[in-house]
């Protein structure tokens, strides 16, 4: 098994350049380099990742904690995570919190415990254990798709004093930052609203989120701030809780049917709520948009491909991935940088469940 030393003579360097190299501890001129690499190729070097961490400090891996891995916008956010972290050279160790807050801490904590740099996490609607493990140990993390309110920097309880204390313990730790990136939900949620009260409808419904997310509660302001722009008044009856899924949204669409006076267009604040909506009206025997028109906030593979096409908010999700693992880096070579929380924008996909005539689709950017 060739070694470090055999990569060294080979490319006719230093063991410590082929180091720096490998690490990027150290700039090394680009001839150089490639010389390093052709030899690395060449002999079939494999790196001792294992002993590089007990000098380094670090293991080269991330830990990506986000629920409901199987829904398409989480997968295209993994592939966003992925391609970012091989980008750079690191692995990824992956884990489901379920939207549990108990079984969110303890997966995350068995992150940790694998000694990943840092993580990149979709937070749940309660997650002050999770908040209260990561301030305990100072991961480097930022959190992805939903904000968590209050946490631009973080202090770490004080260490343990008294007898037996070391030096190093008795000095107070910086304070623990947290970088966050999602994409904008209140004015593309007020794009989809506006444009139905457009084409007509004044009972708009909402099938809206789990509570305590922020994606739930900024796209319930951007479904209010739409009707008001309309000049629609707001009723409370019209948005009715699908919990982010599809059981939820069949929940919540029969509920809203069942109304005195049911909306005649709907709004399903993601892609998993669209299905149950769907579920529900299929077995009403109703037909969209003729009976009742429907638009989404998720854009997903097949939505072009329904019939009729959806009309939806397209959410940048491998960009987001790919962002969450730029700040994560940023971090781990800053840890004292400002927290920074990140945005992007989103695109309305104009297709023909709102009941506009059918054409092409049509992307316009949301901000």
């Amino acid at each position: 098994m060739a070694t470090m030393a055999d990569v060294a003579r080979s490319a006719g360097v230093s063991v410590a350049t082929v180091s720096h190299v490998l690490n990027g501890t150290r700039p090394v001129l680009p001839h150089t380099r490639q010389a390093v690499l052709e030899a690395i190729d060449e002999l079939g070097y494999t790196p001792n990742t294992l002993a590089r961490s007990l000098v380094t400090s670090r293991t080269r891996s991330i830990g990506l904690a986000v629920s409901a891995i199987s829904n398409p916008y989480f997968t295209e956010i993994l592939q966003g995570v992925e391609a970012g972290a091989l980008e750079h050279g690191y692995g990824l160790l992956i884990a489901d919190p379920h939207d549990d807050p108990e079984h969110e801490r303890k997966v995350v904590q068995l992150l940790h415990e694998r000694r990943v740099d840092g993580l990149i996490i979709a937070p749940s609607a309660d997650p002050r254990g999770l908040l209260a493990l990561l301030g305990r140990h100072g991961v480097p993390t930022v959190f992805l798709d939903r904000l968590v309110e209050d946490v631009p920097a973080r202090t770490p309880p004080p260490p343990a004093t008294g007898e037996g204390a070391s030096e190093r313990d008795g000095h107070a730790r910086a304070p623990f930052r947290f970088d966050q990136v999602c994409a904008e939900n209140a004015e593309p949620m007020a794009r989809l609203v506006t444009h139905l009260a457009g084409l007509g409808h004044r009972r708009i419904g909402l099938v809206a989120g789990l509570p305590g997310l922020s994606t739930t509660s900024e796209r319930i302001g951007g479904y209010r701030h739409g009707l008001a722009a309309a000049g629609l008044p707001y009723d409370e009856r019209l948005v009715a809780r699908g919990d982010s899924a599809a059981e939820g949204a069949e929940r919540a669409t029969a509920t809203l049917l069942s109304l005195a006076a049911p909306p005649t267009a709907l709004v399903t604040a993601n892609n998993a709520m669209t299905i149950g909506a769907l579920r529900t009206l299929r077995d009403r025997g109703l037909s969209v948009p003729d009976d009742l028109a429907l638009c989404c906030f998720d854009d997903f593979a097949w939505a072009d491909l329904f019939s009729p096409r959806l009309t939806t908010v397209s959410q940048p999700s491998t960009e987001l991935g790919a962002q969450a693992v730029r700040l994560l880096l940023d971090r781990l070579e800053s840890p004292d940088r400002p927290s920074r929380t990140l945005r992007l924008p989103c695109a309305f996909v104009h297709r023909t469940s709102c009941g506009c005539p059918d054409t092409p689709s049509e992307k316009g950017t949301v901000s």
